[in-house]
């Protein structure tokens, strides 16, 4: 028996909330501000292990930003949207992050998730909301794998699923 990837808890990565007109001139300004990358459409992620964004909804975004900088990011996001309706909430300590890395990764996850997971279908940049095994994550394809979030009253749970999915040899051609 060999493992499929590695699967790693990712400490202290900040995470807000930001939910609004993601048409919006201003809105766009505060994510390229605070990720560097424009604004995502439905299944996108784009950033890298530090930074990023999601497309959560058609009014919500997931903003990935270093952990130590989330009270700055969400007082930035309150002056650039000052008098527009919008939230931006910090759900950093309220969510837990995987990453799943290894040649056979979409391995693991397609063991766990209803969803297509061959590169043909869900490219780097790809992103989902889904269901892994039991509980509520969302995920995006990365050069290396998969980063994986999920609710922090779950995460054991998640870690022991991720982790046994990583057991054993591969099933699919999904590279």
């Amino acid at each position: 028996m060999s493992d499929l990837a590695q699967v790693t808890r990712v400490t202290a990565r900040g995470m807000i909330t930001l939910r609004g007109d993601l048409t919006s001139a201003l809105m766009k300004k505060a994510v390229k501000a605070l990720t560097g990358q424009a604004m995502p459409t439905s299944g996108q992620f784009f950033g890298d292990a530090t930074s990023g964004v999601a497309w959560m909804s058609p009014d919500e975004l997931l903003l990935i930003v270093p952990y130590v900088d989330v009270a700055k990011s969400v007082a930035q996001i309150d002056e650039t949207l000052k008098g527009q309706h919008y939230l931006a909430a910090d759900v950093s300590d309220a969510r837990s992050m995987f990453s799943v890395q290894g040649v056979d990764a979409n391995e693991v996850l397609a063991r766990l998730c209803p969803v297509d997971l061959h590169v043909d279908s869900f490219a780097v940049g790809d992103f989902r909301r889904s269901r892994m095994a039991q509980v509520a994550a969302a995920f995006w394809r990365h050069d290396s794998g998969f980063d994986v979030i999920c609710f922090r009253s779950v995460a054991d749970y998640a870690y022991g699923v991720l982790n046994h999915a990583a057991q054993g040899e591969p099933i699919g051609a999904l590279t």
